[in-house]
């Protein structure tokens, strides 16, 4: 295996465990969402990351009025 191509699969490799650390977190990927909104709701606009991962913070651990639980 060459290089380069040693080094894509390396880079590949890590963006996919990335991706699934943060799903078994319950934090979808930023880039899925945005895909999402463009594709189902060109009208809506889309949230910044940082709203974006509030949000998903928000929904996952309470917060807005809910009672906040680890389980």
């Amino acid at each position: 295996m060459s290089r380069p191509g040693a080094l894509t699969q390396l880079l590949a490799w890590r963006r996919q465990v990335g991706r699934t650390l943060n799903l078994m977190v319950g934090m979808p990927e930023y880039d899925t969402y945005v895909a999402h909104m463009q594709r189902s709701h060109p009208e809506r606009c889309v949230m910044s990351y940082e709203e974006f991962f509030k949000e998903r913070q928000e929904a996952r651990y309470g917060g807005k009025g809910r009672v906040g639980r680890c389980c």
